[in-house]
């Protein structure tokens, strides 16, 4: 009785904007924005996920509502800690002695050493027994139901929160890759950018997601033209206003963003081996990750 082994097997995909948490023999338990929200007084947690993603913007000076990680990567290590605490706790870990939580937790496939270790460190700090790092472009290919483990290539693009993770993968591994610093974030922040420079109107990062969503695009020939009423402040007079914006603005504003993963792709493709070029113009390139 005493030799049983109680635990959990969870699977974390830390990312910029949002946690997944994925528990095995359950599915996906937990699917929430990364960010926080803290008391500076106190240093105590206010809000975590959805609930503090709605106080972006909107706080008073004692409660500050952050994004720990940035760039995919732990910026603020303190704040990431309590935050996967409180997840790790929602999926169902529970910190008894005799109790193991194992985790998985994906990785951007350019972060150095020192990085990685903070991953698995605040795993560890936040009640994790064992932890285990997988990069994400090889997490998304399984994730994708994509056969890796034959000797043909198969290519995947993870657009997602700061990073667009770009991979070529064969025989279960990666044979090439890049990390680009350019996800959903810096989509928001060309919007935020183009719609200050053009229409004088200052918006928010909320408000900004919500125009990528509605009316992004990368490709702005062949589909009918989507509009939305922004409203921010127009910064000549400095009152509440409102614009209409339109999808070809949109894209004019994402350009630049989309260009770089685009550039990305090719260089992957130009070290890639003829023998895999071959197989990915037959099996296409799969995209995954919320910004793509």
């Amino acid at each position: 009785m005493f030799g049983m082994d109680f635990g959990i097997d969870l699977g974390i995909d830390l990312g910029t904007a949002s946690v997944l948490v994925y528990a095995k023999g359950k599915g996906i338990v937990l699917h929430e924005p990364s960010v926080i929200a803290i008391d500076k007084n106190s240093n105590k947690r206010i809000a975590v996920g959805e609930e503090a993603r709605l106080m972006i913007g909107r706080t008073p000076g004692n409660i500050v509502a952050v994004r720990p990680m940035r760039d995919g990567v732990i910026a603020d290590y303190q704040t990431t800690e309590l935050m996967l605490k409180y997840f790790l706790e929602k999926a169902g870990a529970k910190r008894w002695p005799f109790f193991r939580t194992r985790v998985v937790v994906c990785i951007p496939s350019g972060v150095t050493e020192v990085e990685q270790r903070a991953v698995k460190q605040a795993a560890y700090q936040a009640g994790a027994k064992a932890v285990k790092v997988v990069e994400e472009p090889y997490a998304a290919a399984l994730g994708a139901g994509l056969d890796i483990s034959g000797p043909t290539g198969s290519m995947v693009v993870d657009i997602g929160g700061g990073t667009t993770d770009i991979a070529v993968l064969s025989l279960n591994g990666i044979v090439a890759k890049r990390s680009l610093r350019v996800g959903g974030d810096k989509f928001d922040e060309a919007i935020s950018r183009y719609i200050r420079r053009e229409h004088n109107l200052m918006i928010g990062e909320r408000t900004a997601e919500e125009i990528k969503i509605a009316v992004g695009t990368a490709v702005p020939e062949g589909r009918p033209e989507a509009y939305i009423d922004v409203r921010g402040r127009d910064l000549i007079s400095g009152l509440p206003k409102t614009i209409n914006v339109n999808s070809r603005e949109c894209f004019v504003a994402l350009e630049e963003s989309v260009d770089a993963i685009v550039a990305g792709v090719k260089e992957v493709l130009e070290r890639t081996p003829p023998e895999l070029s071959s197989d990915i113009l037959d099996k296409g390139i799969i995209m995954t990750g919320g910004g793509s």
